[in-house]
């Protein structure tokens, strides 16, 4: 054999080798990948692990009375290990398995029993050890699944796995619900409450040993966390949820009367200033309004004529002027260099300061402010920066706009112009929960006091932080100045333009204002647009609770007294109907009248302090009664339950009536409403539990 054959022969038998080891290299991979695949896939998932964060359940937040304004629940994603210890046999599973499709049929009604027994016996095959049954289950239907067949095997052994999530809801679904706020993961802060104690309401996160599976998807190793979430912190908020839910519906309706864009209502209390209700609502559709955004904190615009308290303010502490000062509206314009300032009325002719600020004069304050201080313009700006204005509040919730207010070293302060503006509230951005902290330091007798949102955060229901409002300034002027700006504004609603909210049965103080509210770049000269607002206390002798109204955009009327006004008569009204502390002088609106107003029967203890409130004295009294009228007094009989006998309900309201029948065991089944007229079982008759009484109410 030469060499040349030689060589050949060597590389020949080479190659073949080498397409020899090459051709059982594939037919091994091919047995690796698809014969024993399904072995090795899951090993290399079973050697996958790694731990994961569990959600700690959010802290609660609590209203001023204790209601529930946002809470976290259990929410369960439900998943099955098709081969779990109880189910691992086929004939178990096989006996079972169309029972159990038939339940969630019933259950989720989203699939036939037919679709779900497919679905089930699909996954059996595949070997699937974390198959997804339902999201956003509940805990009450969690229970009664556990009880289907398959998943009542035992206790882990059923192949029912229970994945526990926490869903955030709110029990009043709107009311508050721009304070109360949210958090999500688009918004990195959060908003309101929620965003603002994050820290405190988060709580801490626990760990979960994970594996991953089949299909990439991470099962838990256990059923329990390896480290448990620590749960957060319950916040107590400053909201009063009944002051609130008539705070939204009396702005809603109102809005919808004069076809507004959007509008405000903040109610705070006067020596607290602890914020009690806090409505925010925007028209997103013809006649339709919802809390899009928080206008009382972030709402900055020129507030208009409320904004005229404080340049009288100024005035009166610089002893410029007095309340008897008179001063000349003439034809109701004002020529300044550039600008006609005008009364919205017409002219009033020669008048008091008080007078002037009662109608809301213009004019008045813009010639007073513009010749007292014109030529040295900081002096009236420094009254404003001195009790810090200028200056954000420092709230407990973010979104907060920070006020501008103008002093000459501005570079758009106009000489001629921004001084005279500025004393009717013009030229000025204010937000209108800034506005009514100002009113609210002048029914508090000068004390500047910054609103709160919450005050008091507790851990399993001991405090861990405590909170009251920040002195902003402990006086923004005089005592005496204090005592004639009072009366001014009282004198606004006995004799000006708030007529509209005054009362007979408690003295209201106050200011109306009409702004015309500038349209972007295009200014004021554009299509016409404005904001009514009315800001005030009641009762103005011993002021309670500040109010400021604020309505932009308005079709119908524009004036704050017709549109703003009405918000804040109807809060005023039903606060002060609700509030028994204030009826200080009640007997006196019953001069005349020989009879007692009726009572319905029920607990004595809320009927003898009705009574004593309206100035009727009771004879005697004891648990449960009827109120008999007299002309000595209002005597009670007793009505105490017995035990197996049944009550007598009669003249009752339905809330005692349900309370009293309830404890003794029975069903009730009510018609009508108003007071009980009639009982199916008469009074005295035995009773046993489960009966069912109907009740008549006129």
């Amino acid at each position: 054999m030469n060499i040349r054959a030689n060589i050949l022969l060597r590389v020949y038998l080479s190659f073949g080798l080498i397409v020899l080891f090459a051709v059982a290299v594939l037919i091994r991979l091919c047995d690796v990948q698809f014969v024993e695949g399904h072995k090795w896939r899951a090993m290399a998932d079973s050697l996958s692990t790694k731990y994961i964060n569990v959600e700690a359940a959010r802290g609660n937040i609590y209203s001023n009375d204790g209601s529930l304004l946002a809470t976290s629940i259990p929410e369960y994603e439900l998943r099955m290990d098709m081969y779990a210890g109880g189910i691992a046999d086929n004939e178990v599973f096989d006996s079972k398995v169309d029972s159990l499709a038939l339940k969630l049929s019933e259950f989720f009604k989203d699939k036939t029993p037919k679709e779900y027994s497919r679905y089930l016996r699909s996954a059996r095959r595949d070997s699937a050890r974390y198959l997804l049954i339902k999201r956003k289950v509940g805990y009450q239907e969690l229970k009664t699944i556990r009880t289907f067949p398959l998943y009542n095997v035992g206790k882990y052994t059923g192949g029912l796995i229970a994945v526990q999530q926490n869903k955030r809801i709110k029990p009043f679904k709107y009311l508050a619900a721009r304070t109360i706020g949210y958090k999500n993961e688009n918004v990195s802060n959060g908003v309101g409450l929620e965003g603002a104690y994050g820290e405190y309401i988060n709580g801490e996160s626990g760990k979960r040993l994970v594996q991953r599976i089949s299909g990439g998807v991470w099962m838990p190793v256990n059923d329990e966390a390896e480290i448990a979430p620590k749960e957060g912190a319950d916040i107590i908020s400053t909201i009063d949820i009944n002051m609130q839910d008539l705070a939204q519906s009396a702005l809603e309706k109102q809005l919808k009367i004069s076809d507004a864009d959007h509008g405000t209502v903040i109610l705070m209390e006067v020596t607290t200033g602890e914020v009690r209700a806090v409505a925010n609502y925007t028209r997103v559709k013809e006649g339709v309004y919802e809390e899009k955004f928080n206008y009382a904190i972030g709402g900055s615009q020129d507030p208009g004529s409320t904004f005229k308290l404080a340049s009288y303010m100024a005035l009166l502490e610089d002893n410029k002027v007095d309340t008897n000062t008179m001063v000349a509206t003439g034809d109701g314009t004002y020529r300044i260099p550039g600008h006609t300032i005008k009364d919205s009325h017409g002219g009033i002719g020669t008048v008091t300061v008080m007078k002037a600020f009662e109608q809301s004069a213009n004019t008045a304050v813009a010639k007073l402010v513009n010749a007292h201080y014109q030529n040295n313009p900081s002096q009236f700006t420094d009254h404003l920066y001195d009790i810090h204005m200028n200056e954000r509040l420092g709230l407990q919730i973010p979104g907060e706009t920070r006020p501008v207010i103008k002093n000459p070293s501005f570079k758009s302060w106009n000489k001629n112009m921004t001084l005279p503006q500025m004393a009717y509230g013009y030229e000025m951005q204010i937000t209108p929960l800034q506005m009514l902290t100002f009113y609210n330091a002048i029914a508090n007798d000068g004390k500047y006091i910054a609103p709160i949102f919450v005050k008091e955060i507790r851990r399993l229901g001991n405090p861990i932080e405590q909170f009251s409002a920040r002195v902003i300034s402990e006086r923004v002027c005089s005592e005496k100045t204090v005592k004639k700006l009072q009366a001014m504004l009282e004198s606004v609603v006995t004799k000006g333009t708030g007529k509209q909210m005054g009362s007979p049965l408690y003295r209201v103080a106050g200011k109306t204002g009409t702004a015309q509210v500038a349209d972007g770049n295009k200014g004021y000269k554009a299509k016409k647009s404005y904001q009514a607002s009315f800001c005030g206390y009641f009762p103005a002798d011993k002021p309670k609770y500040s109010i400021m109204v604020a309505i932009n955009g308005p079709k119908n009327g524009y004036y704050g007294a017709a549109v703003a006004g009405p918000v804040f008569k109807e809060i005023a009204d039903r606060i002060y109907a609700s509030d028994m502390e204030m009826y200080n002088d009640i007997p006196n609106h019953l001069v005349g009248n020989t009879q007692a107003p009726e009572a319905k029967a029920g607990e004595s203890k809320a009927v003898k302090k009705i009574y004593k409130s309206l100035g009727i004295k009771a004879l005697y009294a004891d648990k449960s009664v009827n109120g008999i009228d007299t002309n000595n007094g209002v005597p009670y009989e007793e009505h105490a339950a017995i035990k197996g006998v049944m009550p007598d309900v009669k003249g009752m309201g339905l809330k005692d009536a349900l309370y009293l029948l309830g404890n003794a065991g029975l069903k009730t089944r009510v018609k009508g409403g108003g007071k009980v007229v009639a009982q199916s079982i008469p009074a005295g008759n035995k009773i046993g539990r489960g009966l069912l009484v109907q009740l008549e109410l006129q």
